[in-house]
C-alpha cells in the first residue's frame, strides 16, 4: 500500500475573505478553511452593516417606513416598496386604483431588470471580464433615468405609497420606456455574445457551485437561484398579488443548478419582465394614482404576512399592529439572507477561485442580509 510522503502533506489554513474584499458584494466576511486551494469549510460571518431597519420601524409611522425599505435590496428599491405597502394595504383592506396598479407593475419589473443587469455585470467583472462590465451598466442607467424622471431619485426611490404611488408618470416617460424595451433584445444578444458564449466564462462557471433541487429546497433557496435548479416556482404565477394574474409570461428554468445557469437565468428573466411591462403599457388606464386613505395611517389591531417575488427571491413582510400609527413589530423575510445560508454547501469542495464565482452567482445584497 502506498504511503503518503510526509513532505507532501499539506496543512489546513484559515483565510479571511472580506469584509472589505470587493468580490464579497458588500461588507460580508467568509472564514475559509483551505487545504491548498481546496475549500474545506466556509463560515458565513455577517452583521457588519447592522442596519436595524426592523427595530427602527417601531418608532416610525407607517408611511415613514417606506424609505427604509429602499435600503434593503437597494438595487431593486421599487420591489421593496411594493412588498411593504401591499402588506399595510392587506391589513387595512385598501383598494388601490387601477392606474396605480399598472404603474406599480411597470416600476417593479423595471426594478427587476435593473437588478439582474447589475448581477450580470458584476459576475462578469468577478471573473475578470472588464469589457462585459460596461454594456449592462450602460443600459441600467436608462432605467434609473426613468425612475428619476418619475420620482426624482434613481436608487432609493420611495415611490410607492400606501394606497397607490407618489406621483403619476411624466409625459416623456412612456416614449423613453418604449425605446428602452425596443433596445433590450439587442442588449441581451450583446451580453450573450460577450459573456454567455465566452469559453473562458463557461470554463469558470459551468459545473461550478452545483446544487441540486432537493438541497436547494431544504435550504429555502428561492427566486432565480431556485429556478436555475429546474423548479418553475414564481410567486407572480403561484400566488399572484396585485394584478399579476392579468399578464401572460413564462417562468424560465434551467436544470444544472450551477453558477453558469444562475447567470443565464437572469438574462431569460429580463425578457419575461419586458414582456410584462409591454402588456402593462398597453393596458394602462386613466384615473387617479392614489386611493383615498386617512391622513394618519392607523391599521386595525392584528397581524399580517405578505410576500412578493423580489429580484433575488421571496421577499416577505410580517407586520403586527396595535392600532396605533406605528408598527408594533415588523419582520422582513429577505431572500439574500436565506440564499447566503446555502453558500457553504455550494462552495465547499471547490477551489478558492470558484468561491468568488459562487458568491456572484447567488447575487446577494448585504443591505438585505443585515436588515
Amino acid at each position: 500500500m502506498a504511503v503518503a510522503r510526509e513532505d507532501l502533506l499539506t496543512q489546513e489554513i484559515e483565510l479571511n475573505m472580506g469584509p472589505q474584499h470587493p468580490s464579497t458584494h458588500g461588507v460580508y466576511r467568509a472564514l475559509l478553511t483551505l487545504d491548498g486551494e481546496k475549500v474545506v469549510k466556509v463560515e458565513n460571518i455577517i452583521g457588519y452593516l447592522h442596519r436595524g431597519i426592523e427595530k427602527l420601524a417601531e418608532d416610525r409611522t407607517y408611511t415613514q417606513v417606506i424609505p427604509y425599505t429602499d435600503r434593503l435590496d437597494y438595487l431593486a428599491g421599487m420591489l421593496n416598496n411594493l412588498g411593504y405597502v401591499q402588506t399595510v394595504e392587506k391589513l387595512m383592506g385598501i383598494e388601490v386604483p387601477e392606474r396605480a396598479e399598472y404603474l406599480r407593475i411597470i416600476m417593479a419589473e423595471l426594478s427587476r431588470i435593473a437588478s439582474h443587469m447589475l448581477m450580470v455585470a458584476s459576475m462578469a467583472l468577478d471573473v475578470s471580464g472588464w469589457t462585459a462590465w460596461f454594456p449592462p451598466f450602460r443600459e441600467r442607467e436608462r432605467i434609473l433615468d426613468l425612475f428619476e424622471m418619475t420620482c426624482g431619485s434613481r436608487l432609493t426611490v420611495s415611490y410607492m405609497r400606501i394606497g397607490g404611488v407618489a406621483a403619476d408618470i411624466p409625459p416623456g416617460f412612456l416614449p423613453a420606456l418604449e425605446a428602452f424595451l425596443d433596445d433590450l433584445p439587442q442588449l441581451i444578444a450583446e451580453m450573450n455574445g460577450l459573456i454567455t458564449g465566452n469559453e473562458i466564462f463557461k470554463a469558470r462557471c459551468q459545473g461550478v457551485g452545483k446544487i441540486d433541487l432537493e438541497t436547494a429546497l431544504a435550504y429555502g433557496i428561492s427566486g432565480p437561484n431556485l429556478r436555475a435548479c429546474g423548479l418553475p416556482f414564481d410567486l407572480r404565477k403561484a400566488r399572484p398579488y396585485g394584478i399579476y394574474d392579468r399578464f401572460e409570461f413564462d417562468i424560465p428554468t434551467l436544470n444544472n443548478g450551477d453558477s453558469y445557469d444562475r447567470f443565464v437565468i437572469r438574462l431569460l428573466e429580463m425578457e419575461q419582465s419586458a414582456r410584462i411591462i409591454r402588456q402593462a403599457m398597453a393596458g394602462l388606464p386613466d384615473g387617479p394614482v392614489t386611493a383615498k386613505v386617512p391622513r394618519v395611517i392607523k391599521p386595525p389591531k392584528g397581524e399580517v404576512y405578505h410576500q412578493i417575488e423580489g429580484a433575488k427571491g421571496i421577499l416577505g413582510f410580517y407586520l403586527v399592529s396595535d392600532g396605533g400609527n406605528k408598527p408594533y413589530r415588523l419582520h422582513i423575510h429577505s431572500p439574500s439572507f436565506v440564499n447566503l445560508g446555502a453558500l457553504p454547501r455550494i462552495a465547499e469542495g471547490g477551489n478558492i477561485q470558484d468561491f468568488v464565482v459562487n458568491i456572484a452567482s447567488i447575487d446577494i445584497v448585504l443591505g438585505e442580509v443585515d436588515r
